[in-house]
């Protein structure tokens, strides 16, 4: 089987189905909690005054009164203060205390201990419902718009290699189509529901909580505050997920190329599309997380008739997290970003080769 015909057998739409689908649900069941921990980092909004800090609970949490915005200095004058007020007007319940610092690791202690393990995985099923349509949409359009730009470009004299700009241009534009097809809709419900800070050990809480499931959400979004909400962040999200995509197929395919040439091999090994899938995915993160903050407190905002929206645009939002919060928050994030985003895209360029592969090789979709 020549090298030509077997990268057309793989263009074939439902093949991607499946290998897209299959590499997708298993890259969000194992990377999630990384993306949950994410989030909450990204909506953590440190304030200066004392109400703010009642309002956030901090008097009883130590390792939030230790954590202050990136602008200003640590609230050292806080604490003081705080530890002047008699103990029968703020109680401290200093044994229910989490000490973590607010790192990744330290926020993911921090859901653990107030709302339990699997709170690590809120939102998940807002993934699932939309991991297979969107990897479907990512892998088919992608190489729709590369046969086609490659058509307008004109092939190399051997017909198999794709030129770079060719990829970059297809990755781009397939991921600016899976950002308003699916990811922005399900991006709102999956961030409504992570950013609940119920305890899943609390049946209480569970009861009380606002979003319970992706359907629900959405239809909760819709009700309050109408379908236009589901698409709230779009333009920041088509940004992201472009940029992504772009960065993320041009690298991978240059990266194979130069290993297969090398090799002088027909296929990568798993191994070796899981290293250059987690090398190629942390490229795009490092460009374009400021869009991601902004992406993510956009989707969080309830907007409630009568009041102005705190973030209403992307250079608007940017501007107001700097003002208030510094430059460096901007990049909040940026640690279990990559930690997700790498393994992510490792883990799903590795499925999608070898359920591709092995598909072929059982006579499938010839």
């Amino acid at each position: 089987m020549s090298k030509q015909n077997t990268e057309k057998k793989k263009k074939n739409p439902a093949l991607q189905l499946i290998a897209g689908g299959t590499a997708g649900f298993v890259e969000s069941s194992i990377c999630h909690p990384l993306d949950t921990i994410k989030t909450r980092m990204q909506l953590r909004r440190q304030q200066s005054t004392l109400h703010a800090v009642r309002a956030r609970s901090s008097l009883m949490e130590p390792g939030m009164r230790s954590f202050s915005s990136l602008a200003e200095p640590k609230l050292n004058v806080l604490k003081s203060s705080i530890e002047s007020i008699p103990s029968d007007v703020i109680p401290r319940a200093r044994a229910q205390a989490v000490t973590a610092t607010m790192g990744p690791f330290g926020t993911a202690r921090r859901i653990v201990e107030r709302e339990g393990f699997f709170s690590l995985y809120k939102g998940l099923t807002a993934v699932w419902c939309g991991i297979i349509p969107k990897m479907a949409i990512r892998f088919v359009t992608f190489e729709q718009y590369r046969e086609t730009l490659q058509n307008i470009a004109g092939r190399p004299e051997n017909g198999a290699d794709f030129s770079a700009p060719v990829n970059f241009t297809a990755g781009l534009a397939s991921g600016l189509t899976e950002a308003i097809v699916i990811v922005t809709p399900a991006e709102v419900c999956k961030i409504r529901m992570q950013s609940q800070y119920n305890s899943l050990m609390d049946p209480s809480q569970l009861a009380r909580r606002k979003y319970t499931n992706v359907i629900q959400t959405a239809f909760t979004i819709t009700r309050e505050e109408g379908m236009g909400a589901l698409y709230k962040g779009i333009v920041p999200t088509m940004l992201r997920q472009g940029c992504n995509q772009a960065v993320n197929f041009t690298t991978y395919n240059i990266f194979k190329k130069k290993v297969l040439e090398i090799q002088n091999k027909k296929d990568l090994d798993h191994w070796q599309s899981l290293i250059l899938g987690g090398i190629s995915g942390g490229f795009g993160p490092l460009v374009n997380n400021p869009l991601d903050v902004v992406k993510t407190r956009m989707q969080k905002q309830v907007i409630k008739q009568g009041r102005p929206a705190k973030y209403t645009g992307i250079v608007q939002s940017i501007g107001a997290i700097y003002k208030a919060e510094g430059g460096l928050a901007l990049w909040k994030g940026i640690t279990p970003r990559l930690m997700r985003i790498m393994p992510g895209q490792a883990i799903t360029f590795m499925i999608y080769e070898a359920v591709s592969s092995s598909l072929l090789r059982r006579g499938y979709f010839t």
